[in-house]
């Protein structure tokens, strides 16, 4: 019903693909569906779901509150509506690895990422946080990987030992996960230039950076992060905190002055709504659906 051409396979295909071309994928974090469409028209390589983001949009800090069918069933919604491939955090596994990689494979996502905070975790770049031991992320990460069909269907290691263990004792780490199946690396709240140098000199697989604002890490430009031989950046909680700005400015305004127009100029029109949604197309079911003009209506 989206006009979505692509079925979930190639999806992940397509993910394959283009991290073997060697050129960093560009991906944003999408909180709504209408977000994954803007993505992909603008043309990004893939989108993005934030755990964090997931947690925030239900009125939850991110300290693992959120459950298996919140997070599942938002990130289906999203990666039915784009063609792109979707990566999806799945926090520390939501109790059984298994139910949830199956959940997700079955749910059409390309990859998932999971981290090696104990259960009740928190945002990658605050302090204080706890982490299971390397061997039960090790576990953990064989029981993603034999719990998958399609081959494609990637799984992502994400390591936050950096602010608890120091960088070397997280390459170490990160070692063993790749050891144990994992095909991407997650070094979470790197902040130098000299750690995401490091990071990559000693391992081999594909890296994942984040890009997150009011964080920990530098916020690199793409092409740095490419020159640095990272092969994913990932931008998880812009679009929200965008959004969120906007909207807050927007009430503040209308409730102070009692109407729009002094803030109609920071609004979508319906016309670029529509045309987002793909109103038109739906005439193709039905020729009653699009029998108007958005003439007047930018």
């Amino acid at each position: 019903m989206h006009f979505v051409k692509k079925k979930p396979n190639q999806k992940r295909l397509d993910f394959v693909n283009k991290l073997k071309t060697n050129k960093i994928l560009r991906v944003p974090g999408a909180y709504n569906p209408l977000t994954a469409k803007l993505i992909e028209e603008i043309g990004y390589d893939a989108v993005y779901v934030s755990g964090g983001v997931m947690a925030n949009d239900l009125g939850y800090p991110d300290i693992g509150l959120t459950t298996l069918k919140d997070v599942s069933t938002r990130s289906y919604l999203i990666s039915r509506v784009t063609n792109l491939p979707t990566i999806v955090d799945i926090d520390t596994g939501f109790k059984s690895c298994k139910k949830t990689i199956e959940t997700f494979e079955e749910f059409g996502i390309s990859a998932v990422h999971l981290e090696d905070q104990v259960e009740r975790k928190r945002c990658g770049h605050l302090d204080n946080k706890e982490l299971i031991s390397k061997n039960e992320m090790v576990k953990k990460i064989k029981e993603c990987v034999d719990s998958k069909k399609d081959e494609n269907f990637k799984i992502i290691a994400r390591s936050d030992a950096k602010s608890v263990e120091g960088l070397e004792k997280m390459i170490d780490r990160c070692k063993a996960y790749i050891d144990a199946g994992a095909e991407i690396i997650f070094p979470e709240a790197l902040e130098s230039e000299k750690d995401f140098e490091k990071v990559r000199k000693e391992l081999k697989s594909y890296l994942l950076a984040n890009m997150t604002e009011f964080g920990k890490s530098k916020l690199f430009n793409y092409k740095e992060l490419e020159d640095l031989g990272y092969n994913i950046v990932i931008y998880p909680v812009t679009t929200q905190r965008l959004a969120m700005k906007n909207v807050e400015d927007g009430l503040r305004d209308i409730y102070a002055n009692g109407h729009q127009n002094n803030i109609i100029d920071k609004m979508q029109t319906r016309k670029r709504l529509y045309e987002l949604v793909e109103y038109e197309k739906y005439n193709e079911l039905d020729e009653k659906i699009y029998n108007f003009s958005t003439d007047g209506h930018d």
